[in-house]
């Protein structure tokens, strides 16, 4: 009986704190669900071409604006990286991504208070300017080109790659009569459902072990493990521990802020939970995809700067509110003790509950449920992969059972709801030609496939502007940006000569002539 009650009482502290924080977090999908409908993922890569200071501003704003599951995330990164993005733009959009979104800080709010929303996002900058420094002193090129090979083979690191490689968005229209068209509540529905998809297993595990750990490890355990009596050496332990318990926990994304509230509520620092909070992106599963998609020793890598990056930022972030007097002091949590009642909370839950039905209904109805198990389908070993027209997916077109000649060619998709759009209206999505030359100098090749929002994509290659080698853009290793253009390279020699003067090489022909 004993046993029981004490099971229950945890499951009644978890759902207390989930329906607490519902109407927060169904807001903060929404938001991320109806940006994602306006910003294409090729247009960020395009934007995250080179590691300058406006790459840095728009890897952030972008991570920003994105979903917040840690998995996709990383998976996002990736086909960034793949896209044209540089790697340092493509991880800081990772971890902006993660710790300056909007659902993260609605939960903070309300379970922790507006200090931990403020320093969460004045501590993210922080952590993104650290981590971006430490790049630029630290990452040899070596390793980038090692990271880009091993990217380049698509190794297969979770299942939630696929939510990754969709892309919702409408591009063609004015702005507003895109985020309200019928499209676009379709649009919404499906990027909404999809990241609710890749987080509810880590939402509910973070529920389900903070209201466990609240309710059977006794405060005076967890204050002698963050050295309470010892406060100077509480400010220093915080944010070097919080990462570690972070990266043993298993839990990213807003999955860990249940259990950042356990541990503020047993004493750790403020910078403690910063830190622990940044760290949802060294779990030991995500550094196990990171070595699947850059290499052991790049994962190696990230793992040891971007534990420096967060622990440094904790610090300083938590000591920075206390000498301003902003740091809170009261580690009670009262959200333990809080109870379902008809106030502005419960009315507010019923609403979102009631709009996330409305959009559930649209999810459904418009090919979501296929979708979501086309996401789920591991694509065999060495498989072509080719892109669904309509979401951007990647689609084995052996495997696929959704296909449509158009045109003389053959368009395969994810679902039958992709398949259906496409044949409602075809022209939507092949009529466009992507001519990316001269700006990014490529001449055209044989093959045409389908590009997401209506675009066409052709295989493409490239004039190594030093040696004059012909060179294949989607499997091009070396690249640079110069002036806001792509130059490709056949090997790591050509592009350190180009590096070293590109004034030089810059106004020989580039592009090979058009077949």
């Amino acid at each position: 009986m004993f046993v029981l009650n004490a099971i229950l009482h945890a499951l009644q502290i978890s759902l207390f704190m989930l329906w607490e924080v519902l109407w927060p977090l169904a807001f903060g999908f929404l938001l991320s669900a109806m940006i994602q409908a306006v910003v294409s993922k090729r247009a960020v890569a395009n934007a995250l071409g080179r590691p300058d200071l406006k790459g840095f501003v728009l890897a952030c704003g972008f991570g920003a604006a994105s979903s917040s599951c840690s998995y996709a995330a990383v998976a996002v990164a990736r086909t960034l990286f793949r896209r044209g993005a540089s790697f340092v733009n493509a991880i800081i959009f990772e971890f902006a991504s993660t710790n300056l979104v909007f659902e993260l800080g609605l939960v903070l709010l309300i379970l922790l208070g507006w200090q931990f929303v403020a320093a969460e996002f004045a501590g993210g900058l922080l952590m993104a300017v650290i981590l971006w420094i430490l790049f630029k002193v630290t990452l040899r090129q070596r390793m980038v080109d090692d990271a880009k090979r091993q990217a380049e083979r698509g190794v297969f690191g979770s299942t939630h790659e696929a939510h990754g490689d969709m892309d919702v968005s409408i591009t063609d229209g004015p702005f507003l009569s895109r985020l309200f068209s019928g499209r676009a509540f379709t649009a919404i529905s499906h990027a909404f459902f999809m990241d609710l998809n890749a987080l509810y297993v880590d939402l509910g595990l973070g529920f389900l072990i903070a209201g466990a750990l609240a309710a059977w490890v006794p405060n005076s355990w967890w204050q002698a493990f963050f050295l309470t009596n010892h406060p100077t050496l509480n400010e220093f332990w915080g944010p070097l521990i919080g990462p570690v318990i972070s990266m043993l926990s298993f839990v990213c994304s807003v999955g860990n802020v249940p259990l950042a509230v356990v541990l503020w509520n047993g004493g750790i620092s403020f910078g403690g939970v910063i830190s622990f909070i940044f760290a949802d992106l060294i779990i030991l599963p995500i550094l196990n995809i990171y070595r699947k998609y850059y290499g052991g020793r790049t994962a190696l890598y990230l793992l040891l700067v971007s534990y420096a990056a967060m622990a440094l930022a904790g610090f300083l972030i938590g000591g920075a509110f206390q000498l301003l007097g902003l740091a809170p002091t009261n580690h009670h949590v009262t959200i333990f003790e809080t109870q379902p009642s008809w106030n502005y909370t419960t009315f507010l839950d019923i609403a979102f509950l009631l709009l996330m039905a409305v959009m559930a209904w649209r999810f459904v109805t418009t090919g979501g449920i296929e979708m979501l198990r086309a996401h789920a389908h591991r694509p065999q070993a060495g498989a072509n992969l080719v892109r669904d027209p309509v979401c951007g997916m990647s689609v084995d077109p052996v495997a696929a059972k959704e296909h449509v000649e158009y045109m003389g060619a053959t368009s395969y998709f994810c679902s039958p709801g992709c398949r259906e759009k496409f044949e409602k209206d075809p022209a939507r999505y092949t009529a466009r030609i992507v001519e990316l030359a001269p700006a990014v100098h490529l001449g055209l090749s044989h093959g045409i496939g389908s590009m997401p929002g209506g675009e066409m994509e052709r295989q493409k290659s490239a004039i190594d502007p030093v040696c004059g080698m012909t060179v294949d853009t989607d499997r091009a290793e070396y690249r640079s940006f110069q002036k806001g253009d792509t130059y490709y390279f056949c090997s790591a020699g050509c592009k350190e000569t180009f590096d070293s003067d590109p004034g030089k090489y810059i106004g020989r022909p580039k592009t090979e002539p058009a077949h």
